[in-house]
């Protein structure tokens, strides 16, 4: 009896995980916002950014607990809310440029999961790899579950991926190290 419950419970477990499937990213109804953040001595005449990063593609696996996410890097978007067009342009092609992103050789942006521990109810800590600026390296993310969206946030260090912050005027004003990611994803449907 023993050895039939097991064969039964295995050949239920490899159905389950046979019609385990990721499910792709609704990138339409799906937001990740960049948050980067003044500092220095004369910083009241700096702007914190935000920059929206558009998701190219990716999806997730709830019976796996996997995640990955696909981000073009050349589209992302300052929205620096109270500057003008111009500066805005200015920062955009700062980011994208050599000095900051090197959007040209360094084309995608990747996040995979490699392990998701519950935190609670809808809460989970997700560990995974961030590929950024041709590095990779594992960064921690907070996610919730709220009205059938992924919510969350992540911070990390920009120097960690070989990224040097904006400085001007000898480091009176600058980009803190740190930036803040936030998102909302929403999942499409098998």
């Amino acid at each position: 009896m023993k050895a039939v419950l097991a064969v039964y419970t295995f050949a239920v477990a490899s159905i389950i995980g046979a019609n385990a499937q990721p499910v792709p990213i609704d990138s339409a109804k799906s937001t990740l916002i960049i948050r980067v953040y003044k500092a220095g001595p004369f910083s009241v005449l700096g702007h914190d950014h935000e920059i929206a990063a558009p998701i190219a593609s990716g999806s997730v696996d709830t019976t796996a607990h996997e995640v990955v996410l696909r981000i073009v890097a050349s589209a992302l978007q300052v929205r620096d809310p109270g500057i003008s067009e111009k500066e805005r342009a200015e920062i955009q092609n700062k980011m994208t440029g050599p000095e900051v992103l090197d959007a040209q050789p360094y084309r995608e942006i990747v996040f995979e999961s490699t392990e998701a521990e519950q935190a609670g109810p809808d809460k989970w800590n997700v560990r995974g790899n961030l590929t950024l600026h041709g590095e990779k390296h594992l960064i921690g993310v907070e996610v919730r579950q709220v009205n059938g969206y992924y919510v969350g946030s992540s911070r990390f260090k920009q120097s960690e991926f070989g990224i040097k912050p904006i400085r001007i005027a000898g480091g009176a004003v600058r980009v803190k190290d740190e930036v803040r990611v936030d998102f909302q994803i929403r999942v499409g449907t098998k």
